[in-house]
Order: structure tokens, then C-alpha cells, then sequence
């Protein structure tokens, strides 16, 4: 599986949690970029919003999926931001900006705070089921074995035990006499 469909697929199940945990109310396009030239600047971007189309743009080359979830995260907050109507100074696309004005300042605080909780918190609570998922198969398991091993004995199924050696030296003694 590729990266782009790991990431694809993982970006599905953490969508709904966010839409959910940042109470958006209109869907936001997602776009996953190939770009390798970007890829190669050390300081290249990440991902951007575009409030007027809703679309989230998420940079993928060489880059970790749990990078790039966080900046999808970080760009769903924008796009919370844009659906309670806080764009009001137009796209912040001029370098600076978060420098130069208070309320996109502010904006880019809360995005970087609640895109990395909100995805914290996600990843937690899917880390914390895994293994509650590993536990409950490891009980069905000795479940199932145990009822396996009744149902052979109830049948006439299971082996017989191996004789001991001192066991069968009682027996043939018996038979001697």
C-alpha cells in the first residue's frame, strides 16, 4: 500500500472525529499533493486552506502520514474557522501575515493548538482500542478452546493420557499375579 492510500484511508476514519470534535458544518474538500520540487525545500509548505472552494491541500512527498494527518488536522481548523466566518480579512497568503495581523495571528494559534490536540486526542483513542480489540480475540480464542476441549471429552474425542512408567508397572504387576 502507498503512502497516499495509507494516508487516504486513515484520513477517512479521522475525518468524522474531527468534523465532530471542531463542530464544522459543511464539508471540506481534501487534496492530497504530489510534489516533489516542494518536497525538496527544506522550508517548503506543508498544506494550505483555500476558504473559497473549502478545500484542505496536504503536501505527501517524503513526508510520515502522521505528519501529514497533523497538518491536514491543523488546516481542518481553518476550515472550522472559515464556516464561523472568521475570514474576514480575505486568504492570508502573503508571507508574514501571521506576524503582521492580530486576528490571523490568532487563527494560526488556535490551529496550531486544536489541529495537534484534536489529533492527539484521536490517535489515543485509536491506539487505546487496538488493544482492547487484541485482548477481547485473545479471550474469544481461549474461549473457543476450552469449548473445543469439552466437546471432544463429551464426544470420546480427546486422547487418552500417557501412562506413567511407575503406572504401567502397577498394571503388568496386576496381571502377573
Amino acid at each position: 500500500m502507498s503512502v497516499e492510500d495509507t494516508v487516504r484511508q486513515i484520513a477517512g476514519d479521522f475525518y468524522p472525529y474531527a468534523q465532530n470534535r471542531l463542530g464544522f458544518d459543511k464539508p471540506a474538500q481534501i487534496e492530497f499533493l504530489n510534489d516533489p520540487q516542494n518536497a525538496e525545500d527544506p522550508l517548503g509548505k506543508t498544506a494550505y486552506y483555500d476558504p473559497e472552494t473549502m478545500t484542505v491541500s496536504v503536501y505527501i512527498v517524503d513526508r510520515h502520514p502522521k505528519d501529514i494527518l497533523r497538518s491536514l488536522s491543523h488546516e481542518l481548523v481553518h476550515h472550522t474557522q472559515n464556516c464561523r466566518g472568521e475570514f474576514v480579512d480575505g486568504i492570508a497568503a502573503e508571507d508574514g501575515y501571521a506576524q503582521n495581523n492580530e486576528h490571523l495571528r490568532e487563527m494560526e494559534r488556535e490551529a496550531y493548538e486544536m489541529g495537534n490536540l484534536v489529533f492527539r486526542d484521536w490517535e489515543d483513542e485509536v491506539k487505546a482500542q487496538k488493544p482492547q480489540k487484541e485482548n477481547l480475540m485473545e479471550h474469544f480464542d481461549k474461549r473457543r478452546e476450552k469449548l473445543n476441549k469439552e466437546l471432544m471429552k463429551k464426544f470420546g474425542l480427546v486422547p487418552k493420557p500417557k501412562e506413567t512408567e511407575s503406572e504401567s508397572n502397577k498394571k503388568s504387576d496386576k496381571s502377573d499375579k
